[in-house]
């Protein structure tokens, strides 16, 4: 019997602090219900520290991903309030591990969303879609994990930007996306590459939260996953995702 506030306090010391730990696999044999049991007990840890949940991220949403995963569902995490960094803000690579930026679409929701929905169902409880950057930091020594302590270190999620917010009422579905550093690009993909559409990760989203208890009220931000891959951040670096129609959000890494 593995003690679950004990792992939660183990990761939640080591996103707090940035320093690498072992991989809990190594040491414990546990499930993905009991990853997620982790990672419910350490965002708890950040709830008691004042912090607030606003949404919830989705991670795996590349089909060729959960392929080469071994996955038959998407995995995600939790968001809080503090994980927000401000849009043309600045961070330090001393706070993280292993930080590494995706660009991603966000969505906002009008009205309360429970699973299961269809893709449209769940579009139309969106208030407004933004474009978004994650910063995602495996807390892991040397990079290495399993699946389950991917989920148990709250799915990667460290931080989030989102861009201005917009109607999203017109298609965007297939739109570029370009993540761009220090003015070059980095990374070339679409919407299209999160699940084909991103409402079909909010729509899983919904449903994911509902199983587990959670709730996606109004006001509630989901990210809805990597349209790339992810890169990874140094000193001085200057980040930015430009959305074809939707706008652009960007970051600096301190020097």
């Amino acid at each position: 019997m593995i003690d679950i506030n004990q792992m939660a306090r183990i990761v939640d010391e080591a996103a707090r602090s940035a320093k690498a730990i072992p991989q809990l696999s190594n040491k414990y044999s546990y499930t993905l219900d009991e990853a997620y049991a982790i990672q419910s007990a350490s965002f708890q840890r950040r709830i008691a520290r004042g912090e607030k949940q606003v949404g919830i991220k989705m991670g795996f949403t590349s089909r060729a991903k959960m392929l080469q995963m071994g996955l038959s569902d998407l995995v995600w995490g939790r968001l809080s309030d503090g994980m927000l960094i401000e849009d043309g803000g600045e961070i330090s690579v001393k706070n993280y591990v292993h930080p590494r930026a995706e660009p991603e679409l966000a969505f906002l929701l009008k009205r309360p969303l429970e699973g299961p929905v269809s893709s449209a169902e769940a579009l139309a409880a969106v208030e407004a879609v933004a474009p978004a950057i994650e910063i995602i930091d495996s807390r892991y020594k040397n990079f290495k994990f399993s699946l389950e302590d991917v989920i148990a270190d709250n799915s990667s999620s460290s931080g989030y930007l989102l861009g201005a917010w917009n109607d999203p009422t017109p298609d965007f579905s297939n739109l570029g996306m370009l993540l761009e550093v220090n003015g070059r690009p980095v990374q070339i993909g679409s919407s299209a590459a999160i699940l084909g559409h991103p409402a079909r990760s909010l729509a899983h989203a919904a449903r994911l939260a509902t199983q587990s208890g959670q709730s996606l009220n109004t006001g509630s931000i989901v990210m809805a996953g990597g349209a790339t891959a992810a890169y990874a951040l140094n000193h001085g670096d200057y980040v930015r995702n430009v959305v074809q129609k939707l706008g652009h959000v960007s970051f600096s890494v301190a020097s």
